[in-house]
Order: C-alpha cells, then sequence, then structure tokens
C-alpha cells in the first residue's frame, strides 16, 4: 500500500525544527522520542483530515486520517503519563487547526494567513518539547518559539515572491524589509549567533528574486537554510541555558 503524505515539503521543516529546539531548551528525556515519532503522525493524520473539508474522496481521506491517528495517539499517551499537563498544549493548536480547516473548505490553502496559522500550531510544539524536557516554564521558552516563528514567515514571504507572487514587486518589498528588520533586531540584543542563523535568510531572499529556480531547487536551497537555522539556534540555546 502506498503511503498517503503531505506534498508540501517545507512543513517538514516545520516539523522537525521547533520541537528539536524545544529538546534543546527543555533538556532531552528518553520519552521525546514516541513524542516525536506521535508528533509526526499526528501532523500525517491532520493532513488527509484537514482534505475531509474538501467534501471530495471524503471516505479516503477518512481512511488514511485513522490509519495515522491510531498510532499517534498510542505514542502519545507515554509522555502524557510522563507530564499529563502538556495536553494543554495540543488546546493551544485546535483554533489553529481550526484556521487551516476553514481554508482548506474554501480552496485557499496557500492564503497567507492560513500559512501563519500553521506556523504558530508547529511552533507551539516547540513550546511542549520544552516544557516535557524542564518540567515546567523556563526563561528561553519564549526566546525558542518566538525564533521559530519569525523564521518560517520569513520562509513563507521568501517562497511566495519564489512563485505565487514572483511577479508582485510590493510583495518583494515587505519581504527584504521583513528579513532586513529581523537581522538588525537580533543585532540590537547583541545576540550574534542568531544574526549569523537569520543572514541565510536574508541573503537568499535578496539573490534569488527573480531567479528561475525549479520548486525543487527552491527547496533544496531551503532544507540547506533551515538546517543552517536550526544548528546555530540550537547552538545559542545551550549557551543562553
Amino acid at each position: 500500500m502506498k503511503l498517503f503524505l503531505p506534498k508540501q515539503h517545507g512543513a517538514w521543516a516545520m516539523l522537525i525544527i521547533p520541537f528539536w529546539l524545544g529538546v534543546f531548551n527543555g533538556g532531552f528525556l528518553w520519552q521525546h522520542i514516541p513524542f516525536f515519532l506521535g508528533w509526526l503522525l499526528l501532523y500525517l493524520a491532520t493532513y488527509p483530515m484537514l482534505l475531509i473539508f474538501k467534501k471530495k474522496k471524503v471516505p479516503y481521506y477518512i481512511k488514511w486520517t485513522f490509519i495515522y491517528m491510531l498510532p499517534a495517539l498510542l505514542l502519545l499517551i507515554i509522555p502524557l503519563m510522563e507530564r499529563p499537563s502538556i495536553y494543554f498544549f495540543g488546546l493551544l493548536m485546535i483554533p489553529f487547526f481550526i484556521i487551516n480547516a476553514y481554508y482548506t473548505s474554501i480552496n485557499r490553502d496557500r492564503a497567507f494567513m492560513n500559512d501563519i496559522s500553521a506556523i504558530c500550531a508547529f511552533s507551539i510544539a516547540g513550546l511542549a518539547s520544552s516544557y516535557f524536557g524542564a518540567g515546567g516554564i523556563i526563561e528561553t521558552l519564549i526566546f525558542s518559539f518566538l525564533s521559530s516563528i519569525l523564521f518560517f514567515i520569513g520562509c513563507t514571504f521568501y517562497v511566495k515572491t519564489m512563485i505565487r507572487e514572483k511577479k508582485n514587486s510590493q510583495f518583494k518589498w515587505v519581504s527584504w524589509v521583513y528579513h532586513s528588520l529581523l537581522v538588525l533586531s537580533w543585532l540590537v540584543f547583541g545576540l550574534w549567533i542568531v544574526v549569523l542563523a537569520y543572514i541565510p535568510s536574508l541573503v537568499r531572499a535578496i539573490i534569488f528574486y527573480g531567479k528561475k529556480l525549479s520548486p525543487k531547487e527552491i527547496g533544496i536551497y531551503e532544507i540547506v537554510n533551515s538546517a543552517i537555522f536550526f544548528i546555530l539556534m540550537a547552538i545559542q540555546i545551550l549557551m543562553l541555558k
């Protein structure tokens, strides 16, 4: 049986990076492994679940929702038994899922606000993994949370300027100003490693604009950029602890 997998390649980075930055932030427990696997399967389950709202091929999407959801819930029981209070972070994700469901139902999956909603939900997983490891709220929790959101919003701006908004000069300037302000803001706070983590995003937003890159090439460059961001941010988080 061929697996039914999401086509949004950028979502995989959003799935992985916030969660594991949260692990670096809060500390690693062995239960993080089933926690992440459960989170991965939960994401895979929500993809066909959202497609149900398009009201096409409903039985097919329901089938795949259950195929992924049941093992996801079983795996997530393990971290919940260790720290039951993490269910609160699941509740925080629900409003964002509702927003995503709405945009899916009106066939506007690529809407900017839909992307922002998904970014927030993915980043909440980073809050949960950090809280799970630390056993409570720690000072750097919000830092890792916000840095993930800001990074992926920048990725959204960039990808849109390369594909759907490539002829929109106004959107181009919004993207460039946004990336520039991010770098300048972290510079003001004196967080040099974070500055280095965001500079590649600024450079690629400017240099690659207008170039005829295929979606595959854009995706490959984004994987490299995300890897650089993750490594540098992990170093910064460890230094702040």
